[in-house]
């Protein structure tokens, strides 16, 4: 696959997902440059604005397997990694896997669960791996956590804890419809039509050869000093009690190409940090504000004004 049959693929993605998801092109975009860069996506938004359709659609048009976990209270880590259980028959323990021997992960209203059921995934998100019993047992790829979750103010939740939101590459909101998409949602979803529209346009292997070729998405020396600026100053800004650590810095790199490559760009320009600093950056540092996670990436919007943009001929390597 070569960098036009990789951007192909990733517009054939977009509208699929932009036919079902309704007036979310901006969010759709986002995650898809996530799912390129090769991380995790937490979506949070309140109640009924699509989080858990844009996931399943996403899910829809990869052809690999797909699990989707339903967060609640009383949901445990073995019922998210799997258990050994004793086989009476040939005297020994056999393990069963759990959900996530899965390529595509959608973990819905993952803030419903407590936080040690929430923390059963860390080690599959960072490592790719799980391990139970003292046994380790590696996922197959792409392995990919689409994660869910209601504002903290929603009453039964629990707050991730900050190492849990760091193994997300993304902190995306879906944000509200306009008169005009809420009408056209009435009209596809209203109707029942939107099963329908939704076929595999891809493999995961597929996805897997679009991560190596974001990898390979050029980038301006300046660009990397500009990115170590941005995240540099969330450590000095007096409104941040902790600003972000050198993976951020990485992800921010990620995500940057990740961003060029579904536009149509064989190297990183400015806007395309400017883009996704915000949703990379805010959900990892601790603000005297709290978890406002709206404070946060005004925060980030401050630093980004704050820092000259580098003026370069950034396709020159």
């Amino acid at each position: 696959m070569d960098i036009h049959e990789g951007y192909a693929l990733i517009q054939k993605l977009k509208t699929g997902i932009s036919s079902v998801v309704i007036g979310k092109e901006s969010a759709v975009e986002l995650m898809l440059t996530g799912l390129v860069s090769g991380g995790h996506v937490m979506i949070e938004d309140t109640p009924g604005t699509g989080k858990t359709l844009m996931a399943k659609t996403l899910a829809a048009l990869v052809s690999s397997s797909f699990s989707r976990i339903q967060f609640t209270p009383d949901l445990l880590p073995a019922d998210i990694t799997g258990l050994n259980v004793y086989d009476q028959k040939e005297g020994t323990f056999r393990f069963i896997k759990g959900p996530v021997f899965s390529n595509i992960i959608l973990a819905d209203e993952i803030n419903r669960a407590t936080p040690r059921t929430q923390s059963a995934l860390l080690e599959a998100m960072e490592e790719g791996q799980v391990t139970v019993d003292n046994e380790t047992y590696i996922l197959d790829k792409p392995f990919i956590v689409v994660a869910t979750e209601n504002p903290v103010e929603t009453v039964g939740t629990f707050p991730l804890p900050e190492a849990s939101l760091d193994r997300f590459a993304m902190y995306l909101s879906m944000g509200t419809l306009s008169p005009e998409d809420e009408v056209r949602m009435l009209n596809v979803i209203g109707e029942g039509h939107h099963d329908e529209m939704v076929e595999p346009v891809c493999t995961g292997s597929d996805i897997e050869a679009v991560k190596d070729l974001s990898d390979k998405i050029y980038v301006h020396d300046d660009l990397k000093d500009y990115m170590v600026k941005i995240t540099q100053k969330t450590r000095t800004v007096p409104s941040v009690q902790m600003g972000v650590s050198p993976r951020a810095t990485l992800w921010l790199m990620k995500t940057s190409k990740a961003h060029a490559f579904i536009s149509g760009r064989d190297h990183v320009i400015p806007d395309d940090i400017k883009e996704v600093a915000e949703y990379v950056l805010a959900h990892r540092m601790i603000t005297y504000a709290g978890r406002d996670i709206a404070a946060k990436r005004r925060v980030i919007k401050e630093i980004l004004a704050g820092i000259e943009v580098p003026a370069e001929e950034w396709s020159r390597r």
